[in-house]
């Protein structure tokens, strides 16, 4: 039973302060990236370090409370807050660390991408991520991690070298592919099933400035330009990255006004080989359709991962859909072409994001990541900042996926993931499962980190 004093009690153990209903912070440290989610936590214990951890993981476990892990509020569920629990909130844990000679950075588990980005660009390095900057470090990274350099360097999972965490038991470890590591391999590809996550050190890779960007074509070229993009990017070197896109185009520079409002699909490039070959690398790409819009050029590497904050700022609403997809046949890009040109928003949009290259050369058991044999992972979302539009953007996204899930290869990445019951993670892990559930029971035998994509502790 929770009572005045044992909350008192609780609250004087933390150096990061503790949030309750009635409180004057309490509402903004509640919400998460997607507005659509509004739960009311009993607690949210802002953790400054990692003996806060410690505590609130020991709280929450013997008090029998719900416990859900905030990183960055990013997760497309919005699986870091719960209703009548505590939040671990690991926001204040926001630290960014380069060690330039052995090329690694460590990141807090509040660490937002941007704060990574920033502080690895000035030594020329990066730590393959996402495509929105305001991302959390640590959910994305313990869902597998895509982005534009997925195809050169491959998924964040694959230049995570070791991770720092508190255990359901309450207990401080460190996995690295030596030390722990089972808990090691369950946490790159995992979820937040296994512990919480305080740090992680990643191997950087050495990019500072892209040649990429979005191009963009009209509705009537969508049909040819699917067409050229699945043969394309089946094919394309490492070094070349792009995904492909349904867009309606916003009214703002550096969009021309000639186009604002226009229903287009697109492809975001993002280019890391050498920038004097980025022109002869791009000619044959440019005469195969001159695009309507042509952003490609040189860009620092954090400027790219930053450039769609914009149309995508924290509290709008949003809903997932999601599959893994191993073919793009003529029968499906009919069925993308019906449903993009009912875009309903200005945000809503389907993403194509190749996987393959190098993710594609790490073995489907060597992470939990089971469809690296997949060429995309595919996501649909219908986001708008109206809450009054919440059906109109659900109902778009799932009729488009309805129409398009009987050409997915079964699962889907973890991070586009709504909360869909346990079949839909059984197919996104795959035949890696069973292992998960056998290291969950061994590490949270009575499942106290079930507010995520969950994993069952094998019985």
């Amino acid at each position: 039973m929770l009572n005045e004093a044992t909350i008192a009690s609780f609250r004087a153990s933390l150096h990061g302060g503790l949030s309750e209903p009635g409180d004057p912070n309490y509402d903004a440290a509640r919400k998460v990236y997607n507005a659509m989610i509004d739960r009311r936590p009993r607690l949210i214990a802002r953790c400054a370090d990692v003996a806060d951890v410690m505590a609130a993981v020991n709280f929450g476990r013997e008090h029998k409370l719900p416990v859900a892990i905030r990183g960055g509020g990013h997760n497309a569920g919005g699986l870091g807050v719960c209703d009548d629990g505590l939040v671990i909130d690991l926001s204040p844990m926001n630290y960014v660390r380069v060690d330039p000679k052995r090329k690694s950075v460590l990141a807090g588990g509040g660490a937002l991408w941007r704060d990574v980005d920033h502080a690895t660009h000035a030594f020329g390095l990066a730590v393959p991520s996402g495509i929105i900057s305001t991302t959390g470090v640590a959910g994305l990274t313990l869902g597998g991690g895509l982005g534009y350099l997925t195809r050169r360097y491959g998924l964040t999972i694959d230049n995570l070298l070791a991770v720092e965490m508190v255990l359901a038991d309450g207990r401080f470890v460190t996995a690295t592919a030596r030390e722990n590591a089972d808990l090691f391999w369950a946490v790159r590809g995992g979820g937040g099933n296994f512990g919480v996550v305080t740090s992680f050190l990643f191997k950087a890779q050495p990019v500072h400035t892209d040649y990429g960007g979005p191009m963009l074509w009209p509705m009537e070229d969508a049909a040819e330009m699917m067409r050229w993009y699945r043969s394309f990017i089946a094919k394309a070197p490492d070094d070349v990255y792009g995904f492909f896109a349904f867009h309606t185009v916003p009214s703002w520079p550096p969009f021309p006004e000639h186009l604002y409002g226009k229903k287009m699909c697109g492809i975001v490039w993002c280019y890391t080989g050498p920038i004097k070959k980025a022109e002869k690398v791009f000619k044959p790409i440019r005469n195969f359709k001159v695009p309507a819009l042509d952003l490609v050029g040189p860009i620092p590497h954090p400027a790219l991962q930053s450039m769609f904050d914009r149309l995508y700022p924290p509290g709008m609403q949003w809903y997932w859909k999601a599959d893994f997809v191993r073919t793009l046949p003529d029968e499906a890009i009919e069925q993308h072409l019906k449903h993009a040109a009912k875009l309903p928003t200005m945000q809503s949009t389907m993403h194509l994001y190749p996987v393959n290259g190098a993710a594609s050369r790490v073995k489907n058991g060597a992470t939990p990541w089971w469809h690296r044999d997949a060429l995309w992972a595919q996501v649909i979302v219908g986001v708008d900042p109206d809450p009054a539009n919440k059906e109109k953007i659900s109902a778009w996204a799932r009729e488009y996926w309805s129409a398009l899930h009987p050409y997915s290869a079964g699962g889907a990445y973890i991070n586009f993931m709504m909360e869909e019951g346990e079949d839909r993670i059984r197919a996104t892990y795959g035949k890696n499962y069973d292992r998960l559930a056998r290291i969950k029971k061994r590490y949270d035998p009575a499942n106290l980190f079930r507010v995520n994509q969950n994993i069952k502790p094998a019985k």
